[in-house]
C-alpha cells in the first residue's frame, strides 16, 4: 500500500466521519438497523487501519459527536459511551496491527473490536449507569444484538483494506 501523507490521511479521516453521519441514516430506515449492523464502526475501524491511529481516535470520537449533531443519533444520553468505544476502537486498531498476514489482520480486527466493547462495558457499569448495568445486559448490548453487523464488519474491512 502507498504510503499517505498527513493531508491524504486528514481527508480520508473526514470522509469516514461522514461516513458515520451517513450509514446509520440508512441502516436506521431497517428497524432496529442500528443495533444490528453497528454502523459506525465499519468506517472507524477502516480509518485507524488505514490512517494510523491518532486518525482512528479522532474518527472515533468526532463521528458519533458529528452524527449527534446532524440527525440525533445516537442519542445524547447514549454518545459519550459511543465516543469512548469507537475511540478506542480506531485507535488500538493500528497499534495491533503489525504484518501484512491476513491472520495478522483479523487478530486486530477482533482484538479492536473486543477492547472497545469490553472498556465500554466497564465504564457503562462503573459510571454511566450507576451500578445498575448487569453482564447479561452487557453481553446482550455489545455481542448478541449486534452480531450482524460485528460479522459484517469481519468480512467486509479485510476486503476493503
Amino acid at each position: 500500500m502507498k504510503k499517505l501523507t498527513v493531508l491524504n490521511k486528514s481527508i480520508l479521516t473526514a470522509l469516514c466521519v461522514a461516513l458515520c453521519v451517513v450509514l446509520p441514516m440508512t441502516l436506521h430506515a431497517i428497524p432496529k438497523g442500528g443495533v444490528l449492523f453497528s454502523p459506525m464502526h465499519l468506517p472507524v475501524l477502516l480509518c485507524g487501519l488505514v490512517c494510523g491511529a491518532p486518525f482512528g481516535l479522532v474518527c472515533g470520537i468526532l463521528g458519533p459527536l458529528v452524527s449527534s449533531l446532524l440527525t440525533g443519533m445516537p442519542v445524547f444520553g447514549y454518545m459519550p459511551v459511543m465516543m469512548i468505544e469507537l475511540g478506542l476502537s480506531g485507535l488500538v486498531m493500528q497499534f495491533l496491527r503489525s504484518g501484512k498476514l491476513v491472520v495478522d489482520l483479523y487478530a486486530a480486527l477482533v482484538i479492536a473490536m473486543l477492547g472497545g466493547r469490553v472498556i465500554t462495558g466497564i465504564l457503562r457499569a462503573l459510571i454511566f449507569a450507576g451500578g445498575s448495568y448487569s453482564w447479561s445486559a452487557w453481553a446482550a448490548g455489545y455481542f448478541v444484538s449486534c452480531l450482524p453487523g460485528i460479522i459484517i464488519q469481519l468480512i467486509l474491512i479485510p476486503i476493503i483494506y
